[in-house]
């Protein structure tokens, strides 16, 4: 019977998204909604205060958006995203 070698790979380094509601963005990037899977672009202007809101958005449910990138401009093709799933 042939032996086989196996590798042991060490740990992986994990990482957390930021997850925030529609009022608490507080930082420019790309942003998608927990529920439906939408992509938000939140430029650094958006986020001025007392500035008029480039983004509106109204609904019933309560909505999380997720950081994906710090980059609102991020290709949706990127890598930026993580490891392709």
């Amino acid at each position: 019977m042939e032996q086989v070698k196996t590798k042991s790979v060490g740990p992986q380094q994990r990482f957390t998204l930021s997850e925030v509601t529609w009022d608490d963005p507080n930082e420019a990037g790309a942003y998608v909604e927990r529920g439906s899977g939408d992509l938000f672009r939140i430029p650094k202007e958006a986020l001025i205060p007392g500035g008029s809101p480039i983004i509106h958005k109204e609904s019933n449910g309560a909505s999380r958006l997720v950081q994906v990138s710090r980059n609102p401009f991020v290709p949706l093709n990127s890598k930026a995203f993580g490891p392709s799933r």
